[in-house]
């Protein structure tokens, strides 16, 4: 993610798709709905990865992991950008 500047209040998501950001966190957000954000990520995360470590392989496509190291890359890229804005903003305050 780009480092914030102190007057930047929305600042672009990482993304590995697109050379232009579209989504953007709002660094003026309440503390408490960053962080409610990066739980959710967090939490769907731990979710995936307990139930892939639970289940047999075997079965699996040949797709699937690369689908599901996408997925858990994903979630885990916009939690890091998030509470880089909530640590950010620790540090100013």
């Amino acid at each position: 993610m780009n480092t914030p500047t102190p007057h930047q209040r929305f600042i672009p998501l990482d993304t590995l798709t697109t050379q232009t950001p579209v989504l953007f966190v709002d660094s003026h957000a309440p503390l408490s709905d960053l962080h409610a954000c990066v739980a959710e990520r967090l939490h769907a995360l731990h979710k995936l990865l307990t139930l892939l470590a639970c289940c047999p392989m075997d079965n699996s496509e040949p797709g699937d992991l690369s689908t599901v190291a996408n997925i858990t890359r994903l979630l885990l890229q916009d939690a890091n950008d998030i509470f880089d804005v909530v640590q950010q903003r620790g540090m100013n305050a």
